[in-house]
């Protein structure tokens, strides 16, 4: 299936989270907690100038329905129109791929960044998606 090139407000967008995600990998090294790199890539990321919304709750609709009792959690939502799920793990799941496609497909968005900081180069670590 073929799609619309991203827009170049996305692409720049892009840019700086993958940017800030070196940045904070160079500083911290492998081995910390998710949440403390998820800290660190909001401060850089809004140091910049950027609106991040953090843990934003993205409701489940089911047949026209909002489920009440199940809600997923995104990491981080840069700009209201990129998804960056937060990694620090020996292995990436395959699952955790697909939960990134679910969030971009479920909040209408086309960009996400899975980002693993449990590696010793940060390059094999990130992973784009676009839908």
């Amino acid at each position: 299936m073929k799609h619309e090139p991203l827009s170049d407000e996305l692409e720049r967008i892009g840019k700086e989270i993958v940017d800030s995600s070196y940045r904070v990998h160079k500083e911290l090294g492998p081995g910390l907690l998710e949440s403390v790199y998820e800290e660190c890539m909001i401060y850089d990321l809004r140091r910049k100038g950027f609106k991040v919304d953090q843990q934003v709750v993205l409701p489940i609709e089911f047949d026209g329905r909002i489920l009440e009792r199940n809600k997923f959690r995104i990491d981080m939502v840069v700009e209201e129109q990129v998804v960056v799920e937060n990694k620090a793990v020996t292995e990436m799941n395959p699952l955790f791929e697909a939960q990134t496609l679910t969030y971009l497909r479920l909040g209408k968005m086309r960009l996400g960044y899975l980002i693993n900081y449990n590696v010793p180069l940060i390059k094999n670590g990130i992973k784009r998606l676009v839908v």
